[in-house]
């Protein structure tokens, strides 16, 4: 929370940012979840590997259990809004590295490659169009948030994947795991609501598991105050065989 307290003040080198509201954190060290009404689309939630929606249907009994009470609700054009999402992130990336696809093409990866050849196949029309899309999302997402304080999905719908060797020399391009790994997230990068994503558990494997909580814009607060809840819920954290201790 600290970082954030420092990040998430406003720039005076960007006028744009100096109309938002202050930090707050109110209610972030609330002893219980009273009063807090978390959402969830439970055929969304559910749509990932079954040890993953065991565990985050755990974790939601445990925010029951501190007051919270959750409230069944509909996530509209989510399938629209993936694909949307995709054009526009894309489109974005494939114009920012406009000199780097050009002059050092032949140094990037073969997933590179196809990802930024792909965003070229856009049209202005589309990009508008998904925009478009983008602000009807942001109009369902207003409209929920009268209702509720946040919402509730998994942090991913499949654990991790391995790195192969072969990986490490071009790539990977699995697109598959890559929409799987990306299903969750794309909702909060798409329309800008802030997100927290805790740990909650391991899979059979030992790969970790996440739930993501998504609240209305700048109301972070209740993000910290439901994550916190979150971490009591995780009885163990599992050091991983690779570490890199960054601040000692």
């Amino acid at each position: 929370m600290i970082a954030y307290a420092l990040l998430a003040v406003p720039d005076p080198k960007y006028p744009h940012g100096l109309l938002q509201p202050p930090v707050s954190f109110d209610g972030v060290f609330t002893s219980d979840l009273k009063g807090l009404k978390l959402g969830i689309d439970w055929d969304f939630f559910k749509d990932c590997n079954p040890e993953i929606a065991e565990a985050c249907q755990q974790a939601v009994e445990h925010l029951k259990c501190l007051g919270a009470s959750i409230v069944d609700i509909r996530l509209p054009e989510m399938e629209e809004a993936r694909l949307s999402h995709v054009i526009c992130i894309l489109s974005e990336m494939r114009a920012w590295l406009e000199h780097d696809f050009t002059k050092h093409y032949n140094e990037m990866n073969l997933d590179t490659r196809s990802t930024l050849a792909m965003g070229s196949k856009f049209t202005a029309v589309d990009y508008i169009q998904a925009s478009r899309q983008k602000t009807r999302t942001m109009k369902f997402l207003k409209d929920l948030f009268v209702d509720v304080n946040c919402i509730l999905t998994p942090g991913t719908a499949c654990t991790a994947s391995a790195i192969l060797p072969s990986d490490l020399i071009t790539g990977q391009s699995d697109i598959t795991t890559l929409t799987e790994s990306m299903k969750y997230c794309q909702l909060g990068n798409f329309t800008g609501i802030p997100c927290l994503v805790i740990p909650v558990g391991y899979s059979s494997a030992g790969l970790p598991i996440s739930i993501q909580v998504m609240a209305k814009w700048w109301d972070e607060a209740v993000l910290f105050r439901v994550g916190l809840k979150l971490e009591e819920f995780r009885t163990e954290t599992k050091k991983p065989i690779i570490y890199y201790d960054t601040l000692f």
